[in-house]
């Protein structure tokens, strides 16, 4: 049975490319033809690398390993949370922080400091500060939150990464190839192939076709982990961010907001 079928990747505008003035000559093999100033992806080429990438990915879950998403763009964000957690794998859909391959250790003391400042907020601790303090360090927990939630639960580096656009998480890629990560990749017509281990090439600006590319790419690392026994199952998951409430805010002493 087809992984996908053709009219579902037509439907869904996955080979539109962009302006043709905007191309990368390295996707001219990925390349059916022009229609007027937007280049026009093959489909064919679309369903070999999807294909390539669901069996890798069938092959990588199945093996117990972890699979990092990667979506930071505005049209990418919602998807990449919602089936990198259907999939039970991390995620990074606000934005990458250099060093979250190539510094390891780094991103996990921060995470440390966000166990930290919610421990503060847990025991409300954090109203014996002043008003200042408390709002610096909220705002120090927002920020640490929001970029590092979808990765707060990640022990160790990933095996392989899924991302959206590889033009603009650039950064990622470059971590991803020197550290040895495999990177499989919806790639539009001005990226690069050739940074890419498996390419997908694909509109990767349209909510549509992100969808239905990522949701294929979260159902291979499922039918993967569904051959593991059920005691590795657990180890090979990844649990979803916590959303904690935010206790109300009490009155600070006096001498304390001196």
């Amino acid at each position: 049975m087809a992984i996908v079928q053709v009219k579902e990747l037509i439907d869904a505008g996955v080979h539109y490319g962009h302006r043709a003035s905007r191309w990368n000559p390295k996707m001219k093999p990925y390349i059916y033809g022009r229609s007027g100033l937007i280049h026009i992806i093959d489909l064919r080429e679309t369903l070999r690398g999807l294909l390539r990438a669901y069996r890798f990915l069938v092959k990588t879950a199945s093996e117990g390993k972890l699979v990092l998403f990667v979506g930071t763009k505005r049209q990418a964000r919602e998807i990449i949370e919602r089936e990198a957690n259907r999939c039970g794998m991390p995620f990074v859909n606000e934005r990458w922080l250099g060093g979250t391959l190539t510094n390891f250790k780094t991103i996990r003391s921060r995470l440390k400091r966000l166990e930290e400042l919610e421990e503060l907020e847990r025991t409300g601790q954090i109203f014996t500060y002043s008003k200042k303090m408390i709002s610096s360090l909220l705002r120090e927990k927002r920020k640490i939150e929001r970029n590092l939630r979808g990765i707060r639960n990640l022990e160790r580096l990933p095996d392989a990464l899924v991302i959206v656009d590889p033009t603009r998480e650039h950064t990622a890629v470059a971590e991803a190839r020197k550290v040895g990560v495999i990177t499989v990749a919806l790639i539009d017509t001005d990226g690069d192939p050739d940074l890419v281990d498996l390419p997908i090439p694909g509109n990767d600006d349209s909510i549509r076709s992100i969808e239905l590319i990522v949701s294929k790419l979260a159902q291979a690392v499922l039918e993967g982990k569904a051959s593991l026994p059920p005691e590795f199952r657990e180890k090979a998951e990844v649990a979803p961010p916590r959303v904690e409430p935010v206790p109300p805010m009490e009155p600070v002493p006096v001498e304390a907001a001196q």
